[in-house]
This record gives structure tokens, sequence and C-alpha cells, in this order.
């Protein structure tokens, strides 16, 4: 017995956080982190819900600024977790016990999305973001014990993330004709922290892991949007006078998120990923594309209610809440990833073809003046289909794909 009893103490001592192995083959997502990004799903979902109501009342911009604030806490506190996890990953019960105490932060910024995004009450989103950055706090004064080399590093972080905490809890005594300014300034000194931390000492991330990580909250927040095409395919039978607009709807918005899913994952971003530069730059960027990816989820849905009369929206407008986040997201896909592998007429013609989708609200305007509102959406949503259609065949053609292949296969051998 007293054996056991000491076994058992042993194993429930707490480890030292030592730096993971940046060079580990065939990193990947552990199951801890998965949940992490599941639970983090809901916040987006509930977000991109609110902004649905928003677009569908004709209240686009006050959605949409409304969306990115919630959406910037969501982001952030999801990247932050990540790229720490990349870099030091005890899976210690202290550690899961952590990282469970920032997803529990997650839940009670998912319950303030709505009061947030619909009377600008910040006070439960800013209390679950608090909850999420001071787990994290924690962690990072765990590595800096833990590793003397990167002491100065973690504290840096451990000191910035919690004096920033500070200043969040009394954002809502900003007056409201301050209220965006001022988050505006604190988000930059969010960003501001990372920068300043890695000068004294860059953390051991790893690539693979990182381009890992990312694709699969990507393949999340795409999820979504494969659910409102989905339900667009349960429309369609639900509204028999309208059976062929909802199919076309529906085959058009899956074509444009498969679109979306070949364009994201037709490179391997973890080669690039090593550049000086490039981590902040990669990191940083998501912001837009993930936010992208609600956004289309929400553009769909305000497309079906204004194609069943409940929108405010005018035809042009409803396809725009579609069409804009898809060029945004390919845009920035682009920017982050393509742009450094594609070659020659393909590495301009593809922003290009992004650029086209934005516009193909302005489609209709080829088609016969009496045409409805229902055909200019379709042609509107079908056009936007085609040209991405355009683009993973021009990604085909220029061998991203099967260079990215050829390199794997190198770096196995």
């Amino acid at each position: 017995m007293p054996e056991n009893h000491h076994y058992a103490s042993r194993k429930l001592r707490v480890k030292r956080m030592r730096p993971r192995d940046p060079s580990e083959i065939f990193r990947s997502s552990s199951p801890l982190e998965l949940f992490f990004d599941l639970i983090f799903a809901v916040s987006v979902s509930l977000a991109s819900a609110q902004l649905v109501d928003a677009e569908t009342h004709a209240n686009v911009a006050g959605g949409l600024v409304a969306y990115l604030m919630v959406f910037f806490a969501v982001w952030w506190a999801w990247m932050n977790f990540t790229w720490f996890a990349s870099a030091f990953d005890a899976d210690d019960w202290l550690y899961r016990v952590l990282a469970l105490t920032q997803m529990a932060g997650v839940v009670i910024l998912a319950v303030g999305t709505t009061p947030a995004m619909t009377e600008g009450d910040f006070h439960l989103i800013i209390a679950g973001y608090v909850v999420m950055r001071l787990a994290l706090v924690v962690q990072w004064i765990r590595a800096s014990r833990s590793h003397a080399g990167l002491r100065k590093t973690a504290l840096r972080y451990a000191v910035g993330i919690a004096v920033v905490q500070v200043f969040w809890v009394c954002y809502p005594l900003a007056p409201a004709d301050w209220a965006l300014p001022v988050f505006l300034v604190l988000v930059a000194c969010e960003l501001l922290v990372p920068i300043i931390a890695e000068r004294a000492g860059q953390t051991p991330w790893h690539p693979e892991h990182i381009a890992d990580r990312y694709g699969s909250f990507t393949l999340i927040v795409l999820g979504e949007s494969v659910l409102a095409s989905t339900v667009a395919a349960a429309n369609a039978f639900e509204n028999a006078s309208q059976l062929l607009q909802f199919s076309l709807l529906g085959v058009g918005g899956f074509i444009l998120v498969a679109g979306l899913w070949w364009v994201y994952f037709s490179s391997d971003a973890s080669v690039w990923l090593r550049r000086r530069t490039a981590p902040m730059i990669f990191g940083y960027g998501h912001y837009f594309v993930f936010a992208a990816a609600g956004a289309y989820s929400a553009g769909f849905k305000v497309l079906l209610d204004h194609e069943a009369g409940n929108s405010g929206l005018t035809s042009a407008m409803a396809v725009a809440t579609l069409s804009v986040p898809v060029s945004i997201f390919l845009l920035g896909v682009w920017a982050l990833i393509l742009r450094h592998c594609l070659r020659g007429f393909f590495k301009w013609a593809f922003p290009v073809g992004a650029l086209f989708i934005a516009f193909a609200p302005l489609l209709p305007q080829l088609t016969p003046t009496d045409a409805s509102d229902v055909q200019i959406v379709v042609v509107s949503v079908l056009g936007a289909a085609a040209i991405m259609v355009a683009l993973v065949v021009l990604i085909e053609a220029s061998g991203v794909r099967e260079t990215d292949e050829h390199g794997a296969a190198a770096q196995v051998a």
C-alpha cells in the first residue's frame, strides 16, 4: 500500500514544462487541442448567428463591426494558446486543467456574444476573455520556471498579457463615443505583446504543427458553411414552389465552400513559415481568413432568408454578404500562402479572380431587365461558383500541389 501511494503521488506531480523539439517528425494536433478547437467553434457559430440577424435587418455596418470585435476575442485567445502549445506541451494534469479553464472562458464568452452584438454589452465577453488570458499567464509562468534560456521571453509574455487584461477590465467604463477607438488601442496592445516578447528569444514552435493547427480550425469554421448549404437543400424540399431556385443556391453554395477548402489546402504553409518574418504575418493575417469564413456562413443564411422574403436587403446586398467574405478569404490565403508558391501568370491571375467573386452581385446586369429577384440571386451565386471552379482549375494547372507532394516525399525519404 505505501508503494502504491508513492507511485500515485509521483504520477500527480507537475512536470517541468520543457520546450518541444521544433524539428520533431510528424507532429500533429493533440486530442486536447482538437477539443479546444471544437469549444471555440461554438463562439464562432454564435457570432455568425448574430451577424445573420444584423444583416437580415439591413444593419450590415453595425453588425459587421460588432462581429469583428467579438471575433477578435475568439481568434486571439485561440491563436495564443495554439502557438504556446506548439512550443510547450507538458500534457500533465495542471496543463490540462489550465487548458480546460481557458475553454470555460470560451463558454462564458460564447454566452456573452448575443448581448455584445445586439446591445453593445461586453461585460460577459470581457469576463470570458480575461479568464482565458489569465489561464495562459499561468502557463507562461510555468514555462519561465522550467527553462532558463526562455525565461525572459516567457516572463515578457506573462507580464504583458496580465497588464493588458487590467485595461480590458476597465474597458466598459469608456464613454460610448470612445468605445471603438479604445477597443482598437487595446487590440494594438495585445498584438504588440508577442512582438516584444519574441525579441528576447524565439519560442520553439513547430512549423508543421502550426500549419496543422490552423488547417484544423479552418476546417471547423468551414463546417459551419457546409451546414448552411445543407439547410438550403432542406429548404428546397420544404418550399416546393421554389424547388429549383433553392436547389441551385445549394449547389452554388457547396461549390463555393468546397473551393475554399481546395484553395486553402493546396499548398503546405509550413515550408515558408520557417522564414524570419513569416510567423507573425501568418498568425496575424489569419484573422481575416477565419473571420471571412465565419461571415460566409452568415452570408449564406442571409441569402436564404432573402429568398424566403425575410430580409430587408436588396438582392445585390444579399449576394454581397456571401461573395465579399469569399473574396476576402481567397485573397487572404493568396497573401499568406499561395503568393509564395505560385509563379508567373498564375501568381497574379488568382487574386484577380478572387476580386471578380466580390463583384458577383453585378453579374445580373447581364441578365434581361425583367429578371426577378430570385433569378438575380441565383445568377450571381452560380456566377461566383463558376469563378471559384476556374480558380481551382488554375491552382491545379499551376502544379502547386504536385510540387508540395514531391517536397513531402523528399523529406520523408
